[in-house]
Order: structure tokens, then C-alpha cells, then sequence
């Protein structure tokens, strides 16, 4: 059954990556992850790295790739909101980097290092 709002497109979507993460023995820590700054869809441990993933579902790309809606605005607020759960969970000596699973038909595509902070 289709999903019916945006909403429901992103939990379905956050399903496929959770399994899909978990294939690849990643480790989640997080799931929708929310300060004022925004939300992080996934928050993993990959080895030595914390990683925040932002998750795009999509059923067709008439209006392009799930990854081209990861623009700067959402990655600036995907950083700030990282930095508060850094701080928040006092995570220290560790790596982090910042990740994007876009899905669309059938395929799941994971980016690493999908982006970072700029300062």
C-alpha cells in the first residue's frame, strides 16, 4: 500500500535503512534524533565513526535524485544538530562523519562522507 503523506514516506524509508545498516553490521544508536535545530533521521556507530545519516525516499526521480534534497540549509542544521548530540552525550575521541541513504525504486544507494562541516 502507498504511503499517503511525507510523513509516512519518511518512517517506510527509515525501515529500508535501518535493515539496510544493519546488513552491513553498523551499529544504530538513534532514530529521529530532535533539537531546534532540526532532526537527524539515523545516528550510527560504523567502527571508530559516529555517523548521522539523513535518509531520502523517493518512489521516482521526475523531480530528481533523493540526494539532491540535501541541500546546504538541511546539512547546516543536520551539523548543528550533530554538535548537540555530541555535546549532549559527551562523545569524545571519536570520529563522526555525515552520511546519505537515498532510496528510490528498489535500490538503496548509502554515501559516506555525503558532506561535513565547512566552519
Amino acid at each position: 500500500m502507498p504511503a499517503k503523506n511525507n510523513y509516512e514516506k519518511g518512517r517506510i524509508g527509515e525501515k529500508i535503512a535501518v535493515k539496510y545498516l544493519e546488513s552491513r553490521e553498523i551499529e544504530i544508536i538513534a532514530l529521529n534524533y530532535r533539537t531546534l535545530f532540526g532532526e537527524i533521521d539515523i545516528i550510527a556507530k560504523d567502527k571508530e565513526y559516529i555517523v548521522f545519516i539523513e535518509v531520502k525516499f523517493r518512489r521516482n526521480i521526475e523531480y530528481g535524485y533523493p540526494r539532491e534534497a540535501v541541500g546546504k540549509n538541511k546539512q547546516k542544521n543536520i551539523i548543528k544538530t550533530a554538535y548537540n548530540f555530541i555535546s549532549e552525550n559527551n562523545i569524545q575521541n571519536m570520529d563522526f562523519r555525515f552520511d546519505v541513504i537515498e532510496i528510490c525504486y528498489d535500490t538503496v544507494n548509502y554515501i559516506e562522507n555525503a558532506f561535513w562541516d565547512w566552519n
